[in-house]
């Protein structure tokens, strides 16, 4: 008997666009492992290369703020898109990013166990809130973006209020340059990464699993040519090399133009400044983000958005 569902046959065509009998051969092959499946797919060409993270959705907001040179982004879920709309959790997610701002640490209990404005704790708050309203929540992450000298610079696509929202960015730009200079670029680059999706800055910050991994679909492909393995090799390495530059900030192609590379399109900018700008950090926070839940390829809404 097969150890997958018409449900799991389902959601991996909804996930590489693969035919029926493909999709449930690729499960049975793989156990019912979807992201084997997805992989084994992948390899064959029978899938379209699409990021996991970057199609699943959850309810709940993504909160940025920025203060000076300092920003955050804070991620809170709860159960269903109704109670991200209620004004008490829209309160509490404002409240939870003002203080994890203030608090500058990335560790999701240090913020619960930080005091909340209204008094007790973060954690006592949220407690409260899941009893009133009724449903679970729970302060899934946090990333802070700190420059020593220059500008954070926050964007909210799909913003549910000031600073609320389902993808949050923050840019991170060390200059010398002023705030005129600054404030655009930072906001053509965090629109830029919102549309892109980046899973690192750079090449060397990309995490070893990912790249191992499109190392073995690589492999899988270069295989089934049959050429030489030296050939086959090659192929892999171009194919790595391609999927990092694709994937690191730095080296993706701006949106906006199709064509300048995000390392130039800043170094142009400190050129026409007369001033180093370098873009020393950034995080991008999509609301839901590596959760099972309903799928909804936000990314193309934002890429689309800005295209139009």
């Amino acid at each position: 008997m097969a150890d997958f569902s018409v449900a799991d046959v389902k959601k991996l065509r909804e996930r590489t666009g693969a035919g029926m009998m493909d999709a449930k051969k690729a499960l049975t092959e793989a156990g019912g492992d979807i992201e084997a499946a997805v992989d084994a797919l992948r390899a064959k060409g029978l899938a379209t290369a699409q990021k996991k993270s970057s199609r699943t959705a959850a309810e709940g907001l993504v909160g940025v703020a920025v203060s000076g040179t300092k920003g955050v982004a804070v991620e809170v879920n709860s159960e269903t898109d109704f109670v991200a709309k209620n004004d008490q959790f829209q309160s509490f997610v404002r409240n939870v990013t003002a203080v994890a701002l203030e608090l500058g640490n990335d560790d999701v209990e240090a913020l619960k166990a930080a005091a909340y404005p209204e008094g007790g704790t973060v954690s006592d708050k949220l407690t409260d809130n899941v009893a009133t309203i009724g449903e679970n929540q729970q302060i899934r992450r946090i990333k802070t973006v700190a420059v020593e000298k220059g500008a954070v610079i926050s964007y909210m696509h799909t913003a549910a209020a000031e600073g609320l929202g389902k993808i949050g960015v923050l840019i991170g730009l060390e200059s010398e340059a002023g705030a005129d200079v600054l404030e655009p670029l930072g906001k053509q680059l965090a629109m830029h990464a919102a549309a892109a999706f980046p899973m690192a800055l750079d090449a060397d910050g990309l995490d070893a699993e990912v790249i191992e991994r499109e190392r073995k679909i690589a492999a899988e492909k270069a295989a089934e040519t049959g050429k030489p393995e030296d050939v086959q090799a090659k192929m892999v390495d171009g194919a790595v090399k391609k999927f990092a530059k694709e994937n690191a900030l730095l080296s993706q192609i701006f949106v906006m133009d199709n064509k300048t590379v995000i390392a130039d399109l800043v170094a142009q900018a400190g050129k026409a400044a007369g001033t180093s700008i370098v873009l020393k950090d950034y995080a991008r926070f999509q609301l839901g983000e590596g959760i099972e839940k309903e799928e909804v390829d936000f990314a193309a809404e934002v890429a689309a958005t800005l295209k139009g």
